[in-house]
């Protein structure tokens, strides 16, 4: 199987290409960062690079066409980012930054997918901050994270309706030890899942066609919870949480 993971120079795309190094996929890894998908190409057995940056709309537009010619059956979007601070801390360039990675690349490869695939999976990484109202002092983040979760559960009716062979996932994390926390200026209040348990996981489930894939036990219980409350005393608590991850 052919296989494009976005975001694979480090964390959990990284490690999704390890998990799928087998000998038998052929696994495309994407990044802007040369350096690091080198290293990573060294450790994922059949694999190549693709150096692209998801925030320059060429690149993204060059990555797409690349798309169409190698046809992969299996497409990862992973890469993204967010950024810790109020409104009036993040400037609007780093928001707009964060929108044209974490949403504007996804929706672009994920619609260029959807022109060759007759049969094949797409895997869409949201986050636990996908299935909340809204995240305070995280607040672009999550909303862009909830685009990834509404626009792949869209998709998921519409492929079906359609009668197609292709599945989509939206995989929903809590907090994961990765490089999240240096790139937002933050640190997350509770203990993360390793980034080789989350991508192994996410794999394991799309595979079987799960829909919604949201690793560890805690951040299930917290989700279900959330659902019972006032969504006033629901973006309270998330802003005691988000504050706390301040450095």
């Amino acid at each position: 199987m052919k296989i494009l993971i976005t975001g694979a120079s480090s964390g959990i795309g990284r490690d999704m290409a390890k998990y799928l190094s087998d000998g038998k996929n052929e696994i495309i890894l994407v990044s802007s960062n040369k350096e690091k998908l080198e290293k990573v190409n060294k450790q994922v057995e059949n694999s190549k690079i693709y150096v692209c940056d998801l925030n320059n709309t060429d690149e993204v537009d060059k990555l797409c066409e690349y798309m169409l010619k190698e046809k992969p059956e299996f497409v990862i979007n992973n890469a993204g980012f967010g950024a810790f601070g109020f409104y009036d801390e993040i400037s609007l360039e780093r928001e707009i930054e964060m929108i044209n990675v974490n949403v504007i690349s996804l929706h672009k490869i994920t619609k260029t997918c959807l022109k060759y695939m007759e049969e094949g999976y797409i895997l869409n990484v949201s986050s636990s901050a996908g299935l909340m109202p809204g995240g305070p002092m995280l607040n672009t983040y999550y909303a862009t994270k909830n685009y990834v979760r509404s626009y792949s559960l869209g998709l998921y009716k519409e492929l079906k309706k359609k009668h197609k062979n292709i599945h989509i996932s939206v995989l929903c994390p809590g907090p994961v030890n990765t490089n999240f926390n240096k790139v937002a200026i933050g640190t997350f209040s509770i203990k993360g899942l390793s980034s080789e348990y989350v991508a192994k996981y996410a794999i394991d489930k799309t595979l079987k066609n799960k829909l919604i894939i949201v690793p560890g036990l805690k951040v299930k219980m917290g989700i279900f919870f959330s659902r019972f409350l006032p969504t006033k005393l629901v973006l309270s608590i998330l802003f005691k949480i988000q504050h706390r991850k301040r450095v």
